[in-house]
């Protein structure tokens, strides 16, 4: 029996309420980003990544070697269909929703590695996203393969040193790179760093609402997290007095 949840939440929920490699992560991102946009049909941007899939497989070669699949993928995303990392506005909300991704073909790195991702997957093609502070990565799923893919930056084939050389880069001081660093990251984890990217914003912007709503999920996948846990009951306190009417505080 399903616990008592915000019905805004019900797709989203049932989705997440299963084994973590049986989640579907475009649905959940989709499902996401429904609360948003009230009349997105989930079914029309599944079907935009199948017909992607389809388009990429008719250009592989017969021997798919990984090197020459991802040469493939970013050939297709990055020169074709002009996908590019909106470095001009990060911070944009709309970077952290899976529809808007797909439509305006900018992103920032975990939702442009999360359309990579589920390409790949229609391909059968093992990769996995790599969970690395400050910066989404994507590494395939080989014995020994040595590389990571940034969907941000074009597809760029990246080794370990250039890992560390871009966390130097992102703190602004010499990062020794940490074998936690790249670690694979769960279904879960993607969709609560979608999330806390999501929840981060709408405080900078003070809307409470939205940061609650983000809360709210982020809690539903993990639901013990201290952090949240105390900034559920902040942002509760916060929306109370936004809605609070002005008169109340005279009274």
């Amino acid at each position: 029996m399903e616990p008592e949840i915000n019905p805004k939440y019900r797709y989203f929920y049932r989705e997440i309420n299963q084994p973590d490699k049986q989640i579907n992560l475009a649905k959940a991102a989709l499902y996401i980003a429904q609360e948003e946009y009230l009349d997105l049909e989930v079914d029309v941007y599944l079907n935009a990544l199948d017909v992607m899939a389809t388009e990429v497989e008719e250009r592989l070669p017969v021997q798919r070697y990984p090197l020459r699949v991802i040469e493939v993928l970013n050939r297709y995303f990055y020169d074709d269909l002009g996908y590019i990392g909106n470095s001009s506005d990060y911070y944009d909300p709309r970077n952290s929703f899976l529809n808007e991704v797909i439509d305006r073909r900018t992103g920032i790195p975990i939702t442009l590695s999360l359309v990579y991702l589920e390409v790949a997957r229609r391909l059968d093609f093992p990769i996995i996203g790599i969970n690395m502070p400050g910066h989404f990565l994507l590494r395939p799923d080989f014995p020994d393969a040595g590389i990571f893919v940034d969907a941000f930056d074009c597809g760029e084939i990246l080794f370990e040193k250039d890992c560390e050389e871009r966390l130097t880069q992102i703190y602004g001081y010499q990062v020794q790179l940490q074998p936690s660093f790249l670690e694979p990251v769960s279904h879960r984890q993607l969709l609560a760093r979608i999330l806390r990217n999501l929840k981060l914003i709408y405080f900078n912007r003070q809307d409470i609402p939205r940061a609650l709503a983000a809360v709210e999920r982020i809690l539903l996948l993990f639901p013990d997290t201290p952090i949240e846990l105390q900034e559920l009951e902040l942002l509760k306190y916060y929306n109370r007095l936004q809605s609070q009417p002005f008169s109340d505080f005279n009274a």
